[in-house]
């Protein structure tokens, strides 16, 4: 059992660090947030949909699930557009930073879901990260709009990872992924129709654009998001979060590299991403002793 949830750790791991070079692809496409989703949501349900196909695997589900699967399409669909807007309008080191808030808001979301008690050291520590944000806000604030998406972006993350934490109890990760992101899909072209967006112009992409939609959907979307799903088998929503907070340390480096000098901040903005980073590690210690101890006395 240990040895599965190892394994299954270790795996998330390397989701994060995809999703981590998830933002440095949505630095470098040059469209704007919603059209980047839809390229983003529906490339990847025609991937996962190929997948089924060769697989012959049954895509068949009841009208409760279908209605599940809608709104939690929905929520990942704005997550995601709140979150390219968030990288567009500041940079990919404001914008992830800020996403750590996402372990307070799962802190507070999933003791609702799971029926337990809110513990006073996710609180403690979700104020942690609060007072690390305020000194990034403090002193970045010609960045104050771009951290209000990552706010909104980290909010509907933690609430769409408590729900999959619900959902993977009942149904197969494929199929959740397969769904969430159809109907993600058709959230934002129904936004897009009744703007009047789509175009000649809206699909002529360049080379390059099309590029990295094609990395993005397929590696970053359609293979990342149903192993993310896969793994709340094994793993609670709070310690998923709690990884994906490592998802700033893997972007940021890598924005350093790809970006050079737009991605360097003012000191007070590693004072506060390190108060958020270090509060990140903190819980999964002490998380991880509990659970060591825990093993121990049965």
């Amino acid at each position: 059992m240990l040895e599965s949830k190892l394994k299954n750790y270790l795996h998330l791991h390397v989701i994060v660090f995809i999703w981590g070079f998830t933002a440095i692809l949505g630095a470098l496409i040059s469209i704007d947030a919603i059209p980047l989703v839809f390229f983003r949501m529906g490339l990847a349900v025609f991937f996962i949909l190929i997948y089924f196909l060769l697989k012959k695997k049954s895509l068949k589900i009841d009208a409760k699930a279908g209605v599940k699967f809608l709104i939690s399409g929905i929520i990942i669909a704005i997550h995601w557009i709140t979150f390219f807007k968030a990288i567009k309008i500041s940079n990919i080191s404001v914008a992830l930073v800020t996403m750590s808030t996402g372990a307070f808001f799962t802190s507070l979301i999933e003791p609702l879901f799971f029926k337990r008690k809110i513990k006073s050291l996710e609180i403690f520590l979700g104020l942690l990260v609060v007072l690390g944000l305020y000194i990034i806000f403090n002193f970045e604030s010609q960045y104050s709009l771009g951290i209000m998406y990552a706010l909104i972006s980290a909010f509907l993350s933690a609430l769409f990872a408590v729900l999959n934490g619900l959902l993977i109890q009942d149904y197969k990760a494929d199929v959740i992924s397969f769904y969430q992101l159809l109907f993600g899909t058709l959230f934002v072209v129904v936004f897009l129709a009744v703007q009047g967006s789509f175009s000649y112009e809206f699909f002529n992409l360049s080379s390059l654009d099309w590029l990295y939609l094609l990395l993005l959907s397929s590696i970053c979307t359609a293979y990342a998001f149903i192993i993310s799903v896969k793994v709340m088998k094994y793993i609670s929503p709070y310690t998923v979060m709690l990884t994906i907070n490592l998802e700033p340390i893997y972007a940021i480096i890598l924005a350093l590299i790809v970006f050079g000098e737009k991605e360097r901040m003012n000191i007070e903005f590693y004072y506060g991403a390190v108060i958020v980073l270090l509060v990140v590690f903190i819980n999964g210690f002490i998380k991880n002793k509990s659970m060591i101890k825990r093993k121990l006395k049965r």
